[in-house]
């Protein structure tokens, strides 16, 4: 999968996930850099939209392994939210990626949770850690 079409697959996934509202619930931004294998896609919701989540960003980050395969690291964040948890989409023979598209505009929708956050400590210190 690469990059540009995760991440529409991704908006594809908010847009059918959100309430339904005249012009769409999200408008959205996306900047994507495929020399570095970065991608963002920022979310506010429409004037007037009464919306439970605040908006926020997903940053998409695509990599090599080192056995070759392609790992997809999403970022979750939320305006006035500290949490920042971090789902991985590893590429094997079985991965559905409108799936685990589908996966990763679920969690962002669900907004911050207390989860989310010990998941993001949890990955910083693994990160530290590896890091040396």
């Amino acid at each position: 999968m690469r990059l540009l079409s995760f991440i529409t697959e991704i908006e594809r996934a908010l847009v059918a996930e959100s309430p339904a509202v005249d012009g769409g619930a999200w408008e959205t931004t996306r900047m994507v850099n495929f020399h570095h294998g970065l991608a963002r896609l920022t979310l506010a919701a429409r004037p007037g939209n009464e919306l439970s989540v605040p908006g926020g960003t997903i940053f998409l980050q695509s990599f090599s392994l080192a056995d070759g395969s392609l790992c997809m690291k999403a970022s979750l964040n939320w305006k006035g939210s500290d949490a920042l948890p971090v789902l991985a989409v590893y590429s094997t023979p079985t991965t559905h990626w409108k799936l685990e598209a589908s996966r990763i505009a679920t969690a962002w929708l669900e907004g911050p949770t207390v989860t989310a956050t010990a998941n993001a400590v949890e990955e910083l210190a693994s990160l530290a850690m590896a890091a040396g």
